[in-house]
């Protein structure tokens, strides 16, 4: 009896000839993803990590091994914690503000209207527009002398050049770039939520503030979790914006230069891969723990279904 059962559990085991091959061509369309992900993320992760104990040589050659010396480095240099302090001002603006614009739209959007795709679409333009060509309608809309913001408000502010105000002029910028994306997603977070629960709030004789924060704010949790965390990530790396606006002999750069514009002048402009690779791995850490802390947060207040 014993011998039947273990004969039937080997069969059972066994893979026919249809499940070799439905793994093989499973394998065989999934390894180009996975190649991909091992050559251009997983190994220079490695890389990464390995070149902050070195300094490194011209054209990657002669590296001298240094140990701990660049995280020593990094823990006194002044500049590298304001940078960070210039990217977290610069989160801190544009990512709820963007987020609340996009929600309001998508709201509105989400209604019977006419011309209802077209103003999705205009929305949308700014996230696909190239970063060049958004940098430089905006340096022309900044322009101190002929910018079209100082022409409309009849002033001569310096939106770029003057230190206390140049960060929130790029956050502007960020703000306009994602609120179309952001929208999107919104709306499509909203057109999965059954009427049904809207015909119950109508014949309750629930009003629209109240329907929006007790059923379309609970029920959109999910959305706007996900939205909240990639937009964070998003602002934390801002880097395009900064480098094509502001110049290096622009005296707001100090106050404006983010963590990864920092890792770019050290990498690429005075070739010091290996104290570069050492802030990109500071970025890496507080990004991690802030979206370690979201996912502990999530459990208060996101509700799936």
């Amino acid at each position: 009896m014993q011998g039947k059962n273990q004969t039937k559990a080997h069969g059972r085991q066994k893979m026919t000839r249809w499940e070799k091959n439905q793994l093989l061509w499973g394998w065989i369309f999934i390894l180009p993803t996975m190649a991909g992900l091992i050559i251009l993320n997983i190994w220079p992760m490695f890389q990464t990590v390995y070149k902050t104990f070195f300094k490194t040589g011209d054209f990657g050659k002669g590296n001298i091994f240094i140990g701990g010396a660049n995280y020593v480095r990094l823990i006194h240099d002044t500049e590298v914690w304001q940078s960070l302090w210039n990217t977290f001002k610069y989160t801190l603006l544009s990512v709820p503000v963007s987020i609340i614009l996009a929600l309001v739209l998508a709201v509105l959007l989400n209604r019977k209207m006419a011309a209802r795709s077209v103003y999705r679409t205009i929305f949308f333009l700014p996230m696909v527009a190239a970063p060049a060509a958004i940098a430089m309608v905006w340096r022309w809309l900044y322009n101190t002398q002929f910018g079209l913001l100082n022409h409309i408000f009849h002033t001569k502010i310096e939106w770029t050049s003057n230190p206390d105000i140049a960060w929130i002029s790029i956050a502007i910028i960020g703000i306009w770039s994602a609120v179309g994306y952001d929208m999107i997603l919104f709306l499509s977070g909203l057109q999965d939520i059954p009427h049904d629960y809207y015909e119950a709030a109508s014949i309750d004789g629930a009003n629209g503030p109240a329907v929006f924060f007790k059923i379309t704010m609970p029920l959109l949790s999910p959305t706007i979790f996900f939205v909240v965390v990639t937009s964070i990530i998003g602002g934390l790396q801002v880097f395009d914006s900064i480098y094509m606006i502001i110049s290096k002999s622009n005296p707001a750069l100090k106050k404006t230069e983010s963590i990864v514009y920092l890792f770019y002048q050290y990498s690429f402009t005075e070739n010091n891969k290996g104290y570069g690779s050492t802030i990109v791995i500071l970025l890496v850490a507080v990004i991690m723990l802030i979206t370690v802390i979201q996912m502990k947060l999530q459990k208060k207040w996101v509700f799936y279904n």
